[in-house]
């Protein structure tokens, strides 16, 4: 194989293998490194060891008073040296006069020979060692000076050991060190096996190139998506949200990692993000926005990885929904206003037929007058036109079921510059759930009105005759869900709610003795007309 097609071919490995490999060659490198260090060091240490051994034994010779007092006779030295040599483990002792003419030698054809080395500075008195091919060989040897009684130097020792002695000394702890650092090797290689066997896993064999093709890709998608998408993992911690889910939360640039509690979401939805649970199309509201929310569980066998959170923004679709829902209540109105009138104009016929013509026209006048005094009352206290539209459409609609919709003789509304969606949704579901709770209470049921603006406040009130809220109930109206039918689909109140806060006002709750609603809004100078 051509060896420069090696890194192109290691380029196409995957990401686990190439770790693989950068992990032995590493763990190669640091253990043959290991082992020549060891070899230089140990080669060093036993030099060391066998100069301090030598010049011992030459000092402990030469200090003898023995060696001093038998100078120069061979018999009695050798035997004396030859015993040292094999108790203290040196190669040889050799026992020599100023001259260097031995008395001592481990061959005794070298005694009374001339000794081979250096020994000027033990001749002035200085022990000292050395390295120096002798008779034996090559030997690291140190030589010492005998003194007499007054310090002059009456002879020398030297003691040695051979270098092939301390090199077979030598290659047993190299091999030790070469034992090891092929353990060493050996775990090193098993553990860089078995951490790219779970590399391989977590990366499913891709390599480095589609690994950062796929996180770019991701990245763009998660930033072109208008929808919110949140990742949180089986703690309850957000482990990622792309630019759409931080607009639609409000969520602070430090949000990644934080708990879902801790990110100053209504409880409800936070409830539901660290819940672990799959969901479909909720609703839940937000400070200004009504979100649609569905959340999947990820799972790898028989573990939960945590959840996919998608958010979509159904703020302006409900607000649609919310003005369908009055112009459908206005059609209905309507249908019920025509069938009513051709019932009374079916009357008003069969008495003319019947000749009672002053009756008729006294049927007919008063259904007219009635009927333009409702809508002179409204027109003539509310000059806001969406209101006034939605006042009468709610007027018919609680006759038809039986209940008074009273506007209070004080009130006085002229055109005073807020979003009419808004106070479609907060009027108009106040009144139906007025309605509502009035049909349940003890008849007559009515339901009273009252629209109020000064230079800085607008003040809508809806009081009821039905049977009332406690305070905790009262409290936990405005919650998504809450519905006096218990099937936990209310929703009314909650965007009243939210309408009011995008608004920068307050709600109040009261009784009286059914329930009183009070809301005041904002105003500015330049609102009012």
């Amino acid at each position: 194989m051509d060896m420069r097609e090696l890194p192109e071919r290691m380029r196409r490995w995957s990401l686990a293998g190439q770790m693989l490999a950068l992990q032995i060659v590493v763990v190669g490198i640091t253990a043959a490194g290991g082992t020549a260090l060891a070899a230089l060091q140990a080669g060093d240490l036993l030099t060391d060891e066998a100069a301090g051994r030598a010049e011992a034994v030459a000092v402990s010779v030469a200090d003898s008073p023995s060696v001093l007092a038998a100078l120069g006779d061979s018999a009695t030295l050798q035997p004396y040296a030859e015993r040292v040599r094999r108790e203290t483990g040196v190669d040889f002792i050799t026992i020599m006069s100023t001259g260097g003419l031995r008395y001592t030698h481990p061959n005794p054809a070298q005694i009374g020979r001339r000794f081979l080395g250096n020994t000027g500075p033990a001749l002035r008195g200085r022990t000292f060692t050395e390295t120096y091919t002798g008779t034996l060989g090559s030997s690291v040897r140190a030589v010492a000076p005998v003194r007499d009684a007054g310090g002059g130097v009456r002879a020398l020792v030297s003691a040695g050991i051979t270098v092939e002695k301390i090199s077979v000394r030598l290659r047993g702890q190299v091999a030790g060190a070469v034992f090891i650092g092929l353990l060493g090797l050996s775990a090193g290689g098993a553990g860089a096996y078995l951490v790219g066997s779970r590399l391989r896993r977590q990366t499913h064999g891709m390599g480095p190139a589609e690994l950062s093709r796929m996180y770019e890709y991701h990245d763009a998608i998660l930033h072109a998506v208008r929808e919110g998408l949140l990742l949180v993992d089986g703690a309850g911690r957000l482990t990622l949200c792309n630019d759409g889910a931080r607009e639609l939360l409000g969520l602070p640039g430090d949000a990644d990692g934080r708990h879902v509690g801790e990110l100053g979401l209504p409880a409800s939805l936070a409830g539901l993000l660290a819940s672990g649970e799959s969901r479909s199309d909720e609703i839940h509201l937000t400070g200004e926005r009504t979100l649609v929310v569905n959340v999947a569980v990820v799972r790898s066998g028989n573990r939960s990885l945590g959840t996919v959170v998608t958010l979509r923004d159904h703020t302006e679709l409900q607000a649609l929904t919310g003005q369908l829902d009055a112009e459908r209540g206005f059609a209905d109105s309507l249908r019920a206003a025509a069938h009513e009138s051709a019932n009374r104009l079916h009357t008003v016929i069969t008495l003319v037929e019947l000749g009672r013509t002053e009756q008729a026209v006294a049927f007919a006048t008063a259904e007219l007058r009635a009927a333009q005094q409702l809508t002179d009352r409204v027109m003539g206290a509310v000059r806001e036109p969406v209101l006034a539209a939605l006042l009468l459409g709610k007027s018919a609609e609680a006759a038809e079921r039986g209940v008074e919709l009273a506007i209070s003789p004080d009130t006085g509304l002229d055109d005073i510059g807020l979003d009419g969606r808004d106070l479609v949704t907060i009027l108009g579901n106040l009144i139906d759930n007025a309605v509502e709770a009035a049909v349940s209470g003890v008849p007559p049921a009515r339901v009273d009105v009252r629209l109020l603006a000064d230079e800085t406040t607008f003040l809508i009130s809806v009081a009821d005759s039905g049977p009332g809220l406690d305070a905790v109930t009262a409290r936990e109206a405005f919650r998504r869900g809450w519905t006096t039918k218990g099937d936990g689909r209310g929703l009314g109140l909650a965007m009243v709610g939210q309408a009011v806060r995008r608004l920068g006002g307050a709600i109040d709750v009261g009784g009286g003795p059914g329930a009183v609603f009070t809301v005041r809004l904002p105003l500015r100078a330049e609102g009012l007309s």
